[in-house]
């Protein structure tokens, strides 16, 4: 398979873990603002610069919200899938450092630069550690998801061999 569309796919799937845990990592931290996760503000800021948010009920919110969060996942894992090492031992480390690239690379990057969300310098400690981990989690399962795609017997004039 393309390792683009391989890491693809890794990083759409790895969207699921990344947003439990954030989920549940931001109902029990001590001192998490009551506000909306980033993928929603992102995508409430997205709706207003399109001019579309006054229009836009609840659920098309949360849809849209969904898309563009699992769409960066995916976007993000195809660029994993073109840079991450053949080895498939390294895949889950290599996932996370990539994780916390992806991380700043948003938030003290394109985010700001565009104006869909504050520097995490605004945000409490928290809320800045909840998204590092967030991230790290999804670094990590998409290199271990990766690395199981990579995984698969392939045919040769022999039979099959692992890839």
């Amino acid at each position: 398979m393309n390792r683009m569309l391989a890491g693809a796919m890794a990083g759409l799937v790895a969207t699921i873990p990344m947003t439990l845990f954030m989920e549940a990592m931001h109902r029990r931290l001590a001192g998490e603002p009551p506000r909306p996760l980033p993928p929603r503000e992102v995508a409430e800021a997205l709706a207003v610069k399109a001019g579309r948010h006054r229009e836009m009920s609840e659920r098309d919110l949360q849809n849209l919200t969904l898309a563009v969060h699992f769409g960066y996942g995916a976007l993000t894992g195809a660029i994993f899938g073109a840079v991450a090492p053949r080895a498939r031992a390294t895949m889950p480390g290599a996932g996370m450092l990539f994780g916390l690239g992806v991380w700043a690379s948003s938030y003290l990057g394109w985010m700001p630069a565009l104006g869909v969300r504050q520097s995490p310098r605004y945000d409490p400690p928290t809320r800045t550690r909840l998204m590092v981990a967030s991230h790290l989690v999804w670094g990590g399962s998409a290199g271990a998801i990766l690395a199981a795609a990579s995984d698969k017997p392939v045919r040769t004039s022999a039979g099959f061999v692992r890839a």
